[in-house]
């Protein structure tokens, strides 16, 4: 299902690139490397790709930098591969777009496993056709265009799949256990921030347009869309 997909590996460490490479080639997928943020730019100006792995300790122009920059463009998935481990990094580039996070040493198949859930999530909004409503806001799910008050909201891959698993389950409390598994399609260790940060960050965008709540903290369970 997924043989032919574009993968954009930037990251500087040329063993762990060849090692990436080399997973995503069993999986018949199609890996290009840049070792720098500037290189990696440049192969984005130049080719269309299906998913970036992102280290954040580059040459050139930082992760971060360039996490920035492909998120005023697009909205394409993004998986962060890092050695940092620091919640607080974390949290960071998870407020900053991106749609997910593993850290160095990493397990091949948990990299694989998260590619695949990118891009099966990707794949399936981009065949099914579906338009859904709750007050003011409105889904196309095929253009994955959101509106609120019939003004555009740019959202993340990870966002507007929260947002979509909101609609579907209106006013009912909702663990993050629940959330994350839902949306993440892993085992849900504890709170790790994932949830609270993308709901965070969908909160801010919808205040942007309008000061009625659609996302509640129900408080030692989760949230509620109302």
């Amino acid at each position: 299902m997924n043989a032919g997909k574009r993968i954009l590996i930037i990251e500087d460490d040329q063993e762990i690139s060849r090692l990436l490479s080399v997973i995503l080639t069993k999986s018949q997928m199609a890996p290009v490397a840049a070792f720098s943020g500037t290189e990696g730019l440049l192969q984005l100006q130049n080719n269309s790709f299906d998913l970036i792995l992102l280290d954040l300790m580059l040459p050139g122009k930082s992760g971060e930098e360039l996490l920035t920059e492909i998120r005023g463009k697009s909205s394409i998935p993004i998986i962060i591969i890092s050695a940092k481990v620091d919640v607080e990094d974390k949290v960071k580039v998870l407020k900053m777009g991106a749609d997910d996070y593993i850290t160095k040493p990493f397990n091949q198949e948990e990299v694989m496993a998260r590619i695949e859930v990118q891009l099966r999530k990707a794949g399936f909004y981009q065949q099914k056709s579906v338009e859904m409503d709750w007050r003011e806001l409105k889904i196309h799910t095929e253009k994955r265009l959101v509106t609120l008050n019939e003004k555009e909201i740019q959202l993340t891959n990870a966002e507007f799949d929260l947002l979509t698993f909101f609609m579907n389950n209106p006013e009912r409390a909702l663990s993050k256990k629940e959330i994350y598994e839902s949306i993440w399609k892993g085992t849900y260790y504890g709170d790790d921030n994932t949830v609270s940060v993308h709901v965070s960050n969908l909160r801010k965008k919808i205040a942007e347009v309008t000061d009625t709540e659609y996302i509640k903290t129900v408080w030692g369970v989760g949230f509620m869309f109302v």
